[in-house]
């Protein structure tokens, strides 16, 4: 896929908190979006994501060279965020078997294996609101891997893991990344550092 930002801005009541923002996103590639907190990288991102609209400007998604409805691009797409809020009366089992009615599975995964990758077979049956914040991050990053589609989209992503939650992010990324477009917003750099570009959102104020 690629993704086409043509002077987007985006604004709250009268502050502007980017505008005239140039950029195109292709897939096999990997994209840093950097910026202080608060600086308007999420808001940038659930642009990207759809599930915020432009104050000005135009998106446009092409899959194979053609242009893609907008309605359509929920399915190409996953995204993992602190501010996404999980089903918390589910299990895990419920929460995936919830969630992969809506996503295909990634090539050779079903519900066991995601439980397997996640290291979190004893609490498959427990809901997830007994669950830590890491647990949960990680849940959270697990769904949008295991995803097949073309889009990855990660903000923050290691927020509320420990050392040893990192080095499982990082391993995820090497595996899940390949062939696909992946958009992180961050300013830690353990989470971005092998992206191939960066795109700081303090140029675009």
């Amino acid at each position: 896929m690629k993704i086409l930002l043509e002077n987007i801005g985006r604004r709250f009541n009268r502050e502007w908190i980017f505008k005239n923002l140039n950029y195109t996103f292709e897939t096999g590639e990997s994209y840093a979006i950097l910026g202080r907190n608060g600086s308007g990288k999420s808001t940038l991102l659930q642009i990207i994501a759809g599930s915020l609209t432009p104050s000005e400007g135009r998106i446009t998604y092409l899959q194979d060279s053609k242009k893609l409805d907008p309605d359509y691009v929920f399915p190409n797409l996953s995204i993992a965020a602190p501010y996404l809020d999980l089903v918390e009366e589910f299990t895990l089992t419920e929460l995936i078997n919830f969630h992969f009615k809506f996503k295909r599975f990634y090539a050779h995964f079903d519900t066991p294996a995601v439980i397997k990758l996640l290291g979190l077979g004893s609490s498959r049956h427990k809901p997830l609101k007994y669950f830590s914040s890491g647990m949960k991050q990680r849940t959270k990053l697990a769904l949008a891997f295991c995803s097949d589609t073309s889009v990855l989209l990660l903000d923050e992503p290691t927020a509320n893991l420990d050392s040893q939650g990192i080095a499982w992010y990082r391993s995820c990324i090497e595996t899940f990344s390949e062939r696909r477009l992946v958009i992180i917003c961050s300013n830690q750099e353990h989470e971005y550092d092998f992206c191939q570009a960066q795109l700081n959102i303090l140029d675009y104020k």
